[in-house]
């Protein structure tokens, strides 16, 4: 066979054709929402773990949540602050613990919506208030702290909490640490001994510890009288925009799903071959330092994608029929925001099954035009980042939804 070569020109974008999410094994055709939903989903969904995340690990033995602190009047009086210690614990005695910060409308008259991501530099550097407890650890013993609020505009909880939402985060580092020896300070040292951590690549995935991580959040917010946990958006930029995809495909608790700039193994079809790509992913980020963010098996399709049974639009299709929102960027074509925009558009037909339209649009529209259905597609203007422009399209799209 020969293989389409990876590109940066849309024009030599590779045009292989799709799988048929609703092709079932028999050669027949999911044609009602319970075949999807009891037969199809599942079928797929252990395609997406076998070639690309892995299989789920394991709820831990036991759960334990600390409040670490509750604090009247923050954000200039704007909201409620929360910070809780979760604990997972086996019962050999191993344990792994994150912080999570939660902020609240000051005056909510009742339990709220919230939304709920990863963060990348530690949850004080998505505020700007001074005493929030750090967190996220890169390296042994060594905090990354580059200063409160560095990552503020990607947050922004004043506006979030001024719309009547929650926002709650974790810091991704101290769930599963992004560095090639980081899997000693991961939750996988729950289920894996020193000895065994060469092997956790086999059947498990980083993408996979971190959607777990949020699932263990979504557990306390299930206990939070202040959370209303059936209206919770799961969300993520980048690499944890690929983290919100499979979050939302594996744990159906989340009401919406946001996806910001994911790029490839978030949003954008593998088989187009274009910008960011497996070779990059196993080649040039690990000797970056990075682990592999994928399971071993889709190694084996570098350079040859086309010969990948799923792709990216299946993934899409798992959070059917909830509410869906990919954004993307003009300046991050690396991303390729068009594939993104046609997986969009192919997961739509399994939404048609419930009776959306899923995307509302036949072709990819301009900068800063928001295509606002049950697929949500928007492509802003700029770089490679989550902007409170991209959070005014999530929240109205909560207004809606949540």
């Amino acid at each position: 066979m020969e293989y389409a070569p990876y590109s940066m020109d849309d024009k030599e974008a590779a045009r292989d054709t799709l799988p048929d999410p609703l092709l079932k094994k028999d050669g027949s055709y999911v044609t009602t929402p319970f075949e999807w939903h009891n037969f199809q989903r599942s079928y797929i969904l252990d395609m997406l773990k076998k070639y690309e995340y892995g299989e789920i690990l394991p709820r831990p033995d036991e759960m334990s949540f600390q409040l670490l602190n509750c604090r009247q009047g923050a954000l200039g009086g704007k909201a409620v602050r929360k910070e809780v210690r979760i604990t997972c614990s086996m019962l050999d005695g191993r344990s792994h613990s994150f912080k999570i910060l939660i902020y609240l409308p000051a005056n909510a008259s009742g339990p709220v919506p919230a939304f709920l991501g990863l963060n990348f530099k530690g949850n004080q550097n998505t505020t700007v208030e001074k005493d929030v407890i750090p967190t996220g650890y890169r390296f042994p013993g060594v905090l990354v702290d580059e200063g409160s609020g560095v990552q503020h505009h990607r947050w922004i909880p004043e506006e979030i909490v001024a719309r009547n939402y929650a926002t709650v985060t974790c810091c991704y580092h101290d769930i599963f640490p992004d560095r090639a020896d980081g899997i000693g300070d991961s939750v996988a040292k729950l289920f894996f001994t020193p000895a065994e951590y060469g092997k956790f690549g086999e059947k498990y995935s980083v993408i996979g510890a971190w959607a777990w991580g949020l699932s263990r959040i979504m557990d306390y917010l299930e206990l939070d009288p202040d959370i209303d946990s059936s209206r919770v958006a799961v969300h993520g930029h980048s690499r944890l925009g690929k983290t919100s995809l499979w979050a939302g495909a594996v744990d159906t608790r989340y009401k919406m799903v946001i996806s910001n700039d994911s790029g490839c193994g978030g949003g954008a079809l593998h088989k187009r071959k274009f910008g960011e790509n497996l070779s990059q992913h196993f080649q040039h980020h690990i000797n970056m330092g990075y682990p592999s963010w994928f399971v071993n098996e889709a190694e084996r399709f570098i350079y040859k994608e086309e010969e990948l049974p799923i792709d990216q639009h299946e993934l899409l299709a798992m959070i059917a029929p909830r509410p869906l929102a990919v954004g993307t960027a003009t300046e991050d074509r690396a991303a390729d925001p068009k594939g993104e925009f046609l997986a969009c558009k192919a997961a739509s037909q399994v939404y048609k099954l419930y009776g959306s339209c899923g995307l509302t649009v036949d072709e990819m529209p301009g900068p800063d035009i928001h295509c606002a259905g049950d697929i949500s597609f928007h492509y802003r203007t700029g770089k490679h980042d989550h902007t409170p422009q991209d959070w005014g399209y999530y929240l109205d799209l909560a207004d809606k939804y949540l």
